[in-house]
């Protein structure tokens, strides 16, 4: 039962932050809108992150340089199975063809940090919602 807490807790919070990366990008474009988006796809695909918790429990003997590592290649390669499955039913809601640093065009290598830091958030606001309890 925590699992399924955890999976819409970590749903929730990824569409959320991605809602705010677009928007900032939008300010970055200078799109005066501040234009920012999200697909209801993504919603399940956030909410893997709930596997973070009962990773991190092994890893938390390792320094969060390591952590990050792994949570980041985590999510990697959630990143690249979930989009090219996506991507056979046509229904991949994000394609980075157009950068130079992508792989199948569904991940972005330059998105590694982004990816490092979000594994060690989705770690800190898990830990955090359970000392709670």
């Amino acid at each position: 039962m925590v699992f399924i807490h955890d999976f819409f807790y970590c749903g929730f919070v990824g569409l959320l932050m991605e809602v705010l990366f677009t928007g900032f990008h939008s300010a970055r474009r200078r799109i005066s809108t501040l234009e920012a988006k999200t697909s209801l796809t993504m919603f399940p695909i956030y909410g893997m992150a709930a596997l973070v918790r009962p990773v991190s429990k092994v890893l938390q003997k390792f320094p969060a340089l390591i952590r990050g590592l792994f949570y980041m290649s985590m999510i990697f390669s959630a990143e690249f199975v979930s989009g090219t499955l996506l991507k056979k039913t046509k229904r991949c809601p994000w394609d980075y063809s157009h950068s130079k640093y992508h792989v199948g065009s569904v991940i972005r290598i330059d998105y590694a940090l982004y990816w490092f830091l979000a594994g060690l958030f989705y770690e800190a606001i898990l830990k955090k919602k359970h000392a709670k309890n």
